[in-house]
């Protein structure tokens, strides 16, 4: 991937060096992991938090303490690293139950209404030790680009939306097999990555080459889900189309980012919900 042209509403104003595009949520600057601090809804810089503590009562509440203890100081993608964890945890408990976990937490269209979390516990399961292993190293990689740059409550939204996209296509497609697998997830991210990456006037064209030998893989080598992927891909490209469109200064712009990444999430499950009933 090559890097875009520099500009500087996409870095972070005490780190000219860090591209980021999280703003805080009170003055509108862009700032890096390294200089966010969780509040009750979005991120503050470190100007905005001196000038809150200024104001505020000595005593700060517990659940501020809390959030501040959550604060991503070190850059780690923990909801990354969080996923892959969850992954493999769910995985061991596959392959020790025989197959029973599989059958409760797997993707199969035609028992959605007896359960129902499905679509999205799916993106967690997997088919096989290889199945997961290349699925978290792709994740991994993905994770450790998007999650610092996003912000995590983002990161996590594109997992499941895109998890969600990828698990619609499935129903519609695919209506009486049974799909495991983060693949739907990770394909949505590359996705999005290349949107917001040409949003902001990056060259993507070694992304569209990785995103086209991978879906190709899934097309004409059987036992993948390429119905998982191409949701996915068209979901995760959405989520990339609504964060770069909404990317301003102005709270309100924030707020219809939030509302149109729930609308996203409430069409793919709408559309999963029209295919069972049908």
């Amino acid at each position: 991937m090559t890097d875009a042209p520099y500009d500087r509403e996409n870095f972070c104003y005490r780190h000219p060096d860090r591209q980021s595009y999280i703003l805080c949520q009170r003055c509108g600057r862009t700032i890096c992991t390294s200089c966010q601090t969780q509040a009750a809804v979005g991120v503050h810089c470190p100007e905005c938090v001196k000038e809150a503590k200024q104001n505020a009562p000595k005593r700060q509440p517990v659940n501020i303490r809390a959030a501040r203890a959550w604060r991503n100081d070190s850059g780690r993608p923990i909801v990354t690293y969080s996923i892959i964890a969850i992954c493999v945890v769910v995985y061991a408990l596959q392959f020790l139950s025989g197959g029973l976990v599989t059958a409760y937490l797997g993707l199969q269209p035609r028992f959605i209404t007896e359960v129902p979390w499905t679509p999205i516990t799916s993106t967690f399961t997997h088919g096989g030790i290889f199945h997961l292993l290349l699925n978290m190293f792709s994740l991994w990689v993905m994770g450790r680009i998007l999650e610092p740059a996003l912000g995590r409550s983002r990161f996590l939204a594109l997992y499941l939306i895109a998890g969600l996209g990828g698990s619609a296509a499935v129903t519609w497609l695919a209506f009486d097999g049974l799909t495991v697998g983060a693949s739907g997830s990770i394909f949505g991210m590359l996705a999005a990555l290349i949107v917001i990456q040409r949003g902001i006037g990056g060259d993507v064209r070694q992304l569209l080459v990785v995103l086209g030998i991978n879906l190709a893989i899934g097309l004409f080598i059987g036992g993948i889900s390429w119905q998982a992927h191409v949701g996915g891909i068209i979901a995760g490209a959405a989520f990339g189309l609504i964060v770069t469109r909404t990317r301003t200064r102005a709270i309100k712009q924030q707020r219809l980012q939030l509302g149109l990444l729930i609308g996203l999430a409430l069409v793919l499950v709408a559309a999963i919900a029209i295919r069972v009933s049908a």
